[in-house]
């Protein structure tokens, strides 16, 4: 059984072993995302490449939902695996599921009968050609909805059933092919946005399908499905737990927003590309500090339960040790290859460049900081204390960045947009420190 993976005693070594799949699986996630981008933008236009974008606040709600139902279940899973009580950790997986799947045929639902009123609020006009682009996209996306919850609950799930590598797999194969079959159905036979959205379904659709199939037939697997009992005290428990993670994925959006109106209001069109070329090198080199705490989570949770405390306490230090260390690193990552990375995508001798270049070093320090804020915000998640971890997203996205952002520029003009992220995720740490160092005695983890 995959308990035993828990129960053995870990070390530094071995946590980064156990974690290294999800790590590479978040890394995989950041790479066919802007593939995905790049075919659009290259093979159909700049507008149809705008009308996913017009979509992704849409997306980025049913991804987050399905975030929490899959972070906030995995906390409660794991702890009652180590609790030594699997038949009611097989139960409440199961009836997570349904319910995620259930909750996804509503999205559909509510999607496709009030899409256009929905496309109007996120700013597709009816008139105009972006409108036919992100409908089109839309209505395919929508109508996998429910797989979309499936994959993005069963990459949680793989972890706490003790199987991150399988996860890795399943990821690799779906990722594998959007980004081949957008190949073919954009590239060879020019199908445009019907295929771009067709091919992201497809590598939704196949992913969840694979883990229905192992779950479903996988009896020897610690977790998997079974007749469950309607409790819906877990699913609310799972909503609150998770709420963190569901609270930093939707606020991300309204931040970067709020990034892009404050670069046109300063610089203009070129300031807005400035930030976007800043987000993704953000999403290119800080994977390992989620998919590090995302796969440790299951861990942490299992020996909390299990009363562990030694075993606890050694995987808490470790863990904030090598998330310093990974931070370092990545810090100076951004420094040496940043500037050509940035120079790859936008070129050396345009104006976007020497924005993004005189903002870079400011903006690139927040890396020092966020990882250390993303662990302890999954730390009291797996530690199923939702509330604590809810404040610490709270505070970090929407109140010191959000209000950084509409102070700062203010007082430094453009140059206070670049430190609003790095000031926020510092004062972040410091809300980090107290909680982590106020609840040591309740969970016993230093």
């Amino acid at each position: 059984m995959e308990t035993q993976q828990f129960e053995k005693n870990y070390t530094l070594k071995s946590l980064i072993g156990y974690t290294t799949p999800t790590i590479a699986v978040m890394v995989f996630i950041s790479i066919y995302t802007m593939v995905d981008g790049m075919f659009v933008a290259r093979y159909v236009n700049a507008t149809a490449l705008s009308a996913i974008n017009i979509f992704m606040p849409f997306y980025s709600v049913i991804f987050a939902i399905a975030l929490m139902l899959g972070t906030g279940g995995s906390a409660i899973i794991a702890k009652k695996m180590g609790e030594k009580n699997n038949k009611e950790a097989r139960s409440n997986f199961t009836f997570l599921v349904v319910c995620g799947f259930l909750l996804g045929v509503l999205i559909m639902i509510i999607g496709q009968v009030f899409l256009k009123q929905i496309l109007g609020l996120l700013g597709a006009n009816e008139t105009a050609q972006l409108f036919d682009y992100t409908i089109t996209y839309a209505r395919i996306i929508l109508a996998f909805s429910p797989f979309l919850i499936l994959q993005v609950m069963f990459e949680n799930f793989f972890v706490t059933a003790g199987k991150p590598k399988l996860n890795l797999l399943i990821t690799l194969i779906g990722g594998g092919l959007n980004i081949v079959l957008d190949y073919i159905f954009i590239a060879v036979m020019g199908m445009g946005m019907k295929g771009a959205a067709i091919a992201t379904a497809i590598g939704i659709i196949v992913p969840a399908l694979i883990g229905v199939v192992y779950f479903l037939f996988s009896k020897n697997s610690v977790l998997h499905f079974v007749k469950p009992l309607i409790e819906k005290k877990v699913l609310l428990h799972a909503c609150i737990n998770g709420s963190s993670e569901m609270m930093t994925n939707l606020s991300s959006s309204v931040v970067t927003i709020a990034f892009n109106l404050m670069m046109l209001h300063y610089i203009g069109v070129d300031g807005v590309a400035a930030i976007t070329i800043m987000l993704y090198v953000m999403m290119f080199l800080t994977p390992i500090f989620m998919g590090y705490s995302i796969g440790i989570a299951p861990i942490i949770s299992y020996k909390y339960g299990s009363k562990q405390t030694t075993q606890l306490q050694f995987i808490v230090k470790r863990s904030y040790f090598f998330i310093s260390i990974s931070s370092l690193a990545v810090l100076v990552m951004a420094y040496v290859f940043g500037p050509l990375f940035i120079k790859a995508m936008i070129g050396g001798d345009t104006v976007v460049y020497s924005i993004a270049i005189e903002g870079f070093p400011i903006f690139s320090f927040a890396f020092l900081f966020m990882g250390l804020n993303i662990f302890t915000s999954m730390l009291f998640t797996a530690l199923s204390n939702g509330k604590i971890s809810a404040i610490v997203s709270f505070l970090r996205i929407l109140v010191f960045e959000l209000g950084g952002l509409i102070v700062l520029p203010l007082v430094f003009g453009v140059t206070g947009i670049w430190m609003a992220l790095p000031i926020a995720e510092f004062l972040s740490v410091l809300v980090c420190f107290y909680f982590v160092v106020r609840k040591r005695h309740m969970y016993g983890y230093l």
